[in-house]
Protein backbone atom coordinates (compact mmCIF):
# COMPACT_ATOMS: atom_id res chain seq x y z
CA UNK A 1 0.00 0.00 0.00
CA UNK A 2 1.44 3.36 -1.02
CA UNK A 3 2.04 6.00 1.60
CA UNK A 4 -0.22 9.02 1.79
CA UNK A 5 0.84 11.97 -0.35
CA UNK A 6 1.39 15.18 1.63
CA UNK A 7 -1.52 17.59 1.29
CA UNK A 8 -1.12 20.73 -0.74
CA UNK A 9 -0.54 23.87 1.37
CA UNK A 10 -3.66 25.92 2.02
CA UNK A 11 -1.55 29.09 1.69
CA UNK A 12 1.87 29.38 0.08
CA UNK A 13 3.90 32.61 0.25
CA UNK A 14 6.71 32.97 -2.29
CA UNK A 15 9.38 35.70 -2.14
CA UNK A 16 6.91 38.15 -0.58
CA UNK A 17 8.24 41.70 -0.35
CA UNK A 18 6.65 44.86 1.02
CA UNK A 19 8.24 48.30 0.84
CA UNK A 20 6.87 51.76 1.55
CA UNK A 21 8.27 54.96 0.09
CA UNK A 22 9.57 57.22 2.86
CA UNK A 23 10.93 60.47 1.48
CA UNK A 24 13.82 59.64 -0.85
CA UNK A 25 14.26 56.12 0.47
CA UNK A 26 12.30 52.87 0.66
CA UNK A 27 11.23 51.46 4.01
CA UNK A 28 11.52 47.67 3.72
CA UNK A 29 9.04 45.87 5.99
CA UNK A 30 10.13 42.42 4.79
CA UNK A 31 11.79 41.00 1.70
CA UNK A 32 11.79 37.59 -0.04
CA UNK A 33 9.60 36.00 2.64
CA UNK A 34 8.65 32.34 2.11
CA UNK A 35 6.38 30.13 4.21
CA UNK A 36 3.41 27.79 4.00
CA UNK A 37 0.26 27.21 6.02
CA UNK A 38 -1.20 23.71 6.09
CA UNK A 39 -4.93 23.02 5.65
CA UNK A 40 -6.66 23.19 9.01
CA UNK A 41 -3.66 24.73 10.77
CA UNK A 42 -3.90 27.33 13.52
CA UNK A 43 -0.95 29.68 13.11
CA UNK A 44 -0.03 32.41 15.60
CA UNK A 45 1.99 35.35 14.29
CA UNK A 46 3.82 37.21 17.06
CA UNK A 47 6.43 39.96 17.31
CA UNK A 48 7.00 43.44 18.67
CA UNK A 49 4.76 46.35 17.74
CA UNK A 50 5.78 47.76 14.36
CA UNK A 51 7.38 44.52 13.19
CA UNK A 52 4.94 44.23 10.28
CA UNK A 53 2.52 41.56 11.57
CA UNK A 54 -0.63 43.44 10.60
CA UNK A 55 0.92 44.39 7.26
CA UNK A 56 1.55 40.72 6.57
CA UNK A 57 -2.01 39.80 7.60
CA UNK A 58 -3.41 42.48 5.28
CA UNK A 59 -1.36 41.09 2.39
CA UNK A 60 -2.48 37.53 3.09
CA UNK A 61 -6.08 38.71 3.28
CA UNK A 62 -5.99 40.65 0.03
CA UNK A 63 -6.50 44.00 1.77
CA UNK A 64 -3.16 45.31 0.47
CA UNK A 65 -0.91 44.36 -2.41
CA UNK A 66 2.75 43.36 -2.06
CA UNK A 67 5.65 45.16 -3.69
CA UNK A 68 6.86 41.79 -4.97
CA UNK A 69 6.31 38.07 -4.66
CA UNK A 70 3.20 35.90 -4.78
CA UNK A 71 0.55 34.52 -2.43
CA UNK A 72 -1.10 31.26 -3.46
CA UNK A 73 -4.32 29.83 -2.06
CA UNK A 74 -3.83 26.28 -3.29
CA UNK A 75 -3.17 26.98 -7.01
CA UNK A 76 -4.81 30.43 -7.11
CA UNK A 77 -2.41 33.38 -7.19
CA UNK A 78 -3.99 36.13 -5.10
CA UNK A 79 -1.59 38.74 -6.48
CA UNK A 80 -2.81 38.13 -10.03
CA UNK A 81 -6.46 38.94 -9.28
CA UNK A 82 -8.09 42.21 -10.30
CA UNK A 83 -9.55 44.44 -7.59
CA UNK A 84 -13.08 43.16 -8.25
CA UNK A 85 -11.93 39.52 -8.30
CA UNK A 86 -10.04 40.11 -5.07
CA UNK A 87 -13.12 41.63 -3.41
CA UNK A 88 -15.18 38.58 -4.40
CA UNK A 89 -12.49 36.22 -3.12
CA UNK A 90 -12.36 38.02 0.23
CA UNK A 91 -16.12 37.93 0.60
CA UNK A 92 -16.46 34.21 -0.14
CA UNK A 93 -13.27 32.63 1.18
CA UNK A 94 -12.01 34.77 4.06
CA UNK A 95 -13.34 35.81 7.45
CA UNK A 96 -11.80 38.70 9.42
CA UNK A 97 -11.71 39.55 13.11
CA UNK A 98 -10.02 42.84 13.93
CA UNK A 99 -9.00 44.34 17.27
CA UNK A 100 -11.35 47.26 16.55
CA UNK A 101 -14.74 45.71 15.83
CA UNK A 102 -15.96 48.17 13.13
CA UNK A 103 -19.61 47.42 13.86
CA UNK A 104 -22.11 49.83 12.35
CA UNK A 105 -23.66 51.58 15.39
CA UNK A 106 -27.02 52.32 13.76
CA UNK A 107 -27.68 48.64 13.06
CA UNK A 108 -28.48 45.70 15.34
CA UNK A 109 -26.15 42.77 15.90
CA UNK A 110 -28.26 40.74 13.48
CA UNK A 111 -28.07 43.41 10.78
CA UNK A 112 -24.30 43.77 11.24
CA UNK A 113 -23.79 40.03 10.81
CA UNK A 114 -26.01 40.00 7.71
CA UNK A 115 -23.81 42.56 5.91
CA UNK A 116 -21.30 40.21 4.20
CA UNK A 117 -24.16 38.15 2.76
CA UNK A 118 -26.08 41.23 1.58
CA UNK A 119 -22.89 42.49 -0.12
CA UNK A 120 -22.64 39.09 -1.81
CA UNK A 121 -26.15 39.53 -3.20
CA UNK A 122 -27.97 37.18 -0.83
CA UNK A 123 -31.57 38.25 -0.14
CA UNK A 124 -32.53 39.58 3.29
CA UNK A 125 -34.88 36.61 3.68
CA UNK A 126 -31.96 34.20 3.37
CA UNK A 127 -29.33 36.35 5.10
CA UNK A 128 -31.31 36.89 8.31
CA UNK A 129 -31.65 33.23 9.38
CA UNK A 130 -28.00 32.54 8.49
CA UNK A 131 -26.90 35.52 10.62
CA UNK A 132 -29.18 34.45 13.48
CA UNK A 133 -27.66 30.96 13.43
CA UNK A 134 -24.13 32.36 13.74
CA UNK A 135 -25.15 34.68 16.58
CA UNK A 136 -26.73 31.76 18.41
CA UNK A 137 -23.52 29.79 17.88
CA UNK A 138 -21.49 32.49 19.67
CA UNK A 139 -24.01 32.73 22.52
CA UNK A 140 -25.86 35.91 21.49
CA UNK A 141 -29.30 34.59 20.59
CA UNK A 142 -30.92 36.85 23.20
CA UNK A 143 -28.93 39.93 22.11
CA UNK A 144 -29.24 39.85 18.32
CA UNK A 145 -31.69 42.75 18.15
CA UNK A 146 -29.51 45.07 20.27
CA UNK A 147 -27.39 47.78 18.67
CA UNK A 148 -23.62 47.61 19.15
CA UNK A 149 -23.60 50.42 21.72
CA UNK A 150 -25.89 48.33 23.91
CA UNK A 151 -23.43 45.42 23.96
CA UNK A 152 -20.36 44.85 26.14
CA UNK A 153 -16.88 44.65 24.61
CA UNK A 154 -16.92 40.85 24.76
CA UNK A 155 -20.38 40.74 23.18
CA UNK A 156 -19.24 43.08 20.39
CA UNK A 157 -16.29 40.81 19.68
CA UNK A 158 -18.63 37.83 19.48
CA UNK A 159 -20.73 39.73 16.94
CA UNK A 160 -17.54 40.25 14.93
CA UNK A 161 -16.86 36.49 15.09
CA UNK A 162 -20.38 35.74 13.88
CA UNK A 163 -19.99 38.24 11.06
CA UNK A 164 -16.65 36.72 10.04
CA UNK A 165 -18.19 33.24 9.77
CA UNK A 166 -21.63 33.98 8.32
CA UNK A 167 -20.40 33.44 4.77
CA UNK A 168 -18.87 30.03 5.59
CA UNK A 169 -15.25 31.00 4.78
CA UNK A 170 -12.39 28.52 4.57
CA UNK A 171 -9.93 30.89 6.23
CA UNK A 172 -10.14 33.02 9.37
CA UNK A 173 -7.74 35.91 10.06
CA UNK A 174 -7.74 37.64 13.44
CA UNK A 175 -5.67 40.70 14.38
CA UNK A 176 -5.26 40.97 18.18
CA UNK A 177 -8.72 39.43 18.81
CA UNK A 178 -8.20 39.59 22.61
CA UNK A 179 -6.18 42.82 22.68
CA UNK A 180 -8.90 45.20 23.90
CA UNK A 181 -10.51 42.80 26.37
CA UNK A 182 -9.99 42.08 30.05
CA UNK A 183 -8.29 38.80 30.98
CA UNK A 184 -11.46 36.82 31.68
CA UNK A 185 -13.27 38.01 28.54
CA UNK A 186 -10.12 37.48 26.47
CA UNK A 187 -9.92 33.88 27.65
CA UNK A 188 -13.57 33.39 26.69
CA UNK A 189 -12.92 34.72 23.17
CA UNK A 190 -9.81 32.51 22.88
CA UNK A 191 -11.89 29.46 23.84
CA UNK A 192 -14.56 30.44 21.34
CA UNK A 193 -12.00 30.87 18.56
CA UNK A 194 -10.71 27.36 19.29
CA UNK A 195 -14.21 25.90 19.17
CA UNK A 196 -15.12 27.72 15.96
CA UNK A 197 -11.86 26.72 14.29
CA UNK A 198 -12.70 23.07 14.86
CA UNK A 199 -16.43 23.18 14.15
CA UNK A 200 -16.04 25.17 10.91
CA UNK A 201 -12.91 23.28 9.81
CA UNK A 202 -11.02 26.51 9.28
CA UNK A 203 -7.44 27.39 8.47
CA UNK A 204 -6.69 30.23 10.90
CA UNK A 205 -3.98 32.85 11.31
CA UNK A 206 -3.93 35.03 14.44
CA UNK A 207 -1.78 38.10 15.05
CA UNK A 208 -1.33 38.42 18.80
CA UNK A 209 0.88 39.74 21.60
CA UNK A 210 -0.74 37.24 23.97
CA UNK A 211 1.71 34.34 24.21
CA UNK A 212 -0.75 32.28 26.26
CA UNK A 213 -3.23 32.55 23.40
CA UNK A 214 -0.48 31.87 20.84
CA UNK A 215 0.58 28.72 22.69
CA UNK A 216 -2.82 27.17 21.96
CA UNK A 217 -2.04 27.20 18.24
CA UNK A 218 -0.39 24.47 16.18
CA UNK A 219 2.57 26.70 15.34
CA UNK A 220 4.04 30.07 16.28
CA UNK A 221 5.93 32.29 13.84
CA UNK A 222 7.73 35.39 15.12
CA UNK A 223 8.35 38.36 12.83
CA UNK A 224 11.56 40.13 13.78
CA UNK A 225 13.64 42.48 11.62
CA UNK A 226 11.78 41.42 8.49
CA UNK A 227 12.56 37.73 9.14
CA UNK A 228 10.13 35.00 10.17
CA UNK A 229 11.39 32.79 12.99
CA UNK A 230 9.86 29.58 14.31
CA UNK A 231 8.75 29.72 17.94
CA UNK A 232 7.89 32.23 20.64
CA UNK A 233 10.44 34.89 21.72
CA UNK A 234 11.71 32.83 24.67
CA UNK A 235 12.46 29.80 22.48
CA UNK A 236 15.48 29.09 20.34
CA UNK A 237 14.25 30.57 17.08
CA UNK A 238 14.98 29.10 13.67
CA UNK A 239 14.66 31.15 10.48
CA UNK A 240 12.01 29.92 8.06
CA UNK A 241 12.80 32.23 5.17
CA UNK A 242 15.80 33.65 3.53
CA UNK A 243 17.47 36.93 4.35
CA UNK A 244 20.08 35.09 6.39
Amino acid sequence: MKGCMPSEPAIRVVNLTKRYRSGATDLVVFEDMNFEVAPGERLALVGESGAGKTTLLHLLGGLDRPTGGKIFYEQRDLTALSDSELAGFRNRELGYVWQIHYLLPEFTALENVMMPLLIRGVSQGDAAPAAAARLEEVGLKARMHHRSGELSGGEQQRVVLARALVGNPKFLFADEPTGNLDLRTGEMIADLLSDLHRSHRLTSIYVTHNLSFASRCDRILRLEGGVLLEGAPDHNAVSVHGRD
